[in-house]
């Protein structure tokens, strides 16, 4: 065999282990049950706020600090933690989608990503997404 075609096939077999790595790894949209099972793993929770819950976010004592509950597709409720500030207009989502893992019966979110109606058009969905600050030890 030629040099190039060697250099050829290391190639493609490390492209197929990536591809394969990232397939396993990838998250799925879930339920909160599913999410209890399997803490380890990341997952996309989609649901909408329990406006009889409070929400909590006190920027004047942790400005990244910002605690909420969600009712997921099923009707379960959980208290979800997002080290981060407060997305704007929070209040208004239609939908909330949720990027984290469980930690108990807490939902530790990474992203937070919003649907929220369009102040400009009645008929369009506004979707933000927001990023978690990296957990501090004290």
């Amino acid at each position: 065999m030629k040099r190039s075609h060697i250099i050829l096939i290391v190639l493609i077999a490390t492209a197929i282990g990536v591809i394969i790595s990232t397939v396993g790894d990838s998250s799925s949209y879930e339920t909160f049950e599913v999410a209890i099972e399997n803490p380890d793993r990341e997952y996309h929770v989609v649901g909408t706020l329990t406006r009889m819950d409070e929400m909590k976010y006190e920027p004047e004592v942790d400005a990244n600090l910002f605690t909420f509950f969600l009712q997921d597709s099923k009707g379960e409720v959980h208290e979800v933690v997002y080290y981060g500030t407060k997305p704007q207009d929070f209040e208004r989502s239609e939908q909330v989608v949720i990027v984290g893992k469980m930690e108990g019966e807490q939902f530790n979110a990474q992203k937070i990503l919003t649907k929220c109606p369009s102040k400009y058009t009645e008929d369009e969905v506004e979707v933000t997404e927001h990023v978690a600050q990296p957990k501090q030890n004290s």
